[in-house]
């Protein structure tokens, strides 16, 4: 079975592909608030999934790093209005250390193509 790299750099690939599944990177975006850098890590979620052929209705895990687990509630109000309904992910949210302090949110995503 293939293995696909998309966006690959010399430290990691933004998205991999082996099979009928997708690996994406941690997705992190820059903003003032953490539902400012949820709605762009989320954007550039939909972007990677496209760019393979799959999107959000084929999730399969999320996980999610928040820097301050406070912020919990406000997270939650972008990813309900983003996340398919219909077909929700298995999820954990964690609170941990970014890796700057300028990030307040990572996804790391796991999705069927």
């Amino acid at each position: 079975m293939s293995i696909q790299r998309i966006q690959p750099g010399p430290r990691m690939s933004q998205a991999v592909v082996h099979g009928d599944t997708v690996y994406l990177a941690g997705q992190v975006a820059e903003g003032a608030t953490v539902v400012e850098q949820s709605q762009a890590a989320l954007a550039r979620v939909d972007e990677l999934l496209a760019s393979v052929g799959s999107d959000k209705s084929k999730l399969l895990s999320v996980t999610i790093y928040l820097a301050d687990i406070a912020s919990f509630a406000d997270m939650n109000s972008v990813w309900d209005a983003w996340v398919d309904g219909a077909n929700p992910p298995a999820r954990a949210t964690v609170e941990a250390k970014l890796a700057t302090p300028d990030y307040f949110v990572e996804f790391a995503v796991i999705a069927a193509i």
